[in-house]
């Protein structure tokens, strides 16, 4: 415990210059492999955000980490969501990668079963209808667990009014 706060000017020399290094080499990976690297769209996604900061935290503070070795791991990590990417185009490999978005309330019915799939309980629905201002459950059209994990509610205060097939086109009931 002694050791805490003790360090030599070369290593915190090292520890500025490695960050540096590896910062400009995410700035330069993410330009091009685009800002898809860090959305959260898919459950890859999500690894890809905790790989990059798990390869910028090991090369920065690590001694038995180059900063060549950071950079090429980092690259590795980009080439490999550059090329799921690619490849999410089939649906084989789209449907391995990707959650797929649930229905949690079906017009006014809400789905408890879903509910209970998505492990959402009926108080954080509630809350979600209260954020997205539904006054009364007659407004709502559809809720939706997004495969983000957001939940995403159509509303109106139209009766007529209907949710577009399209807008539902892949979610599971």
């Amino acid at each position: 415990m002694e050791k805490w706060f003790e360090a030599s000017e070369t290593s915190l020399i090292a520890i500025v210059l490695s960050t540096i290094g590896i910062y400009a080499a995410v700035i330069l990976f993410t330009r091009i492999a685009g800002k898809r690297s860090f959305s959260k769209m898919s459950s890859f996604d999500f690894a890809m955000t905790v790989a990059v900061g798990s390869v910028i935290a090991t090369t920065a503070l690590s001694k038995s980490v180059s900063l060549l070795q950071g950079v090429v791991g980092l690259a590795a990590v980009y080439v490999l969501q550059i090329l799921i990417a690619v490849l999410r185009r089939f649906s084989w490999v789209q449907k391995v990668i990707d959650n797929q978005p649930l229905l949690l309330m079906d017009g006014e019915k809400i789905l408890t079963d879903n509910l209970r799939k998505a492990r959402v309980s009926e108080s954080d629905l509630r809350a979600k209808l209260r954020e997205t201002n539904v006054l009364k459950l007659s407004q709502v059209r559809a809720v939706i667990f997004e495969s983000t994990g957001d939940i995403s509610v159509l509303h109106t205060t139209d009766p007529k009014t209907e949710a577009e097939d399209y807008l539902l086109k892949d979610v599971l009931r």
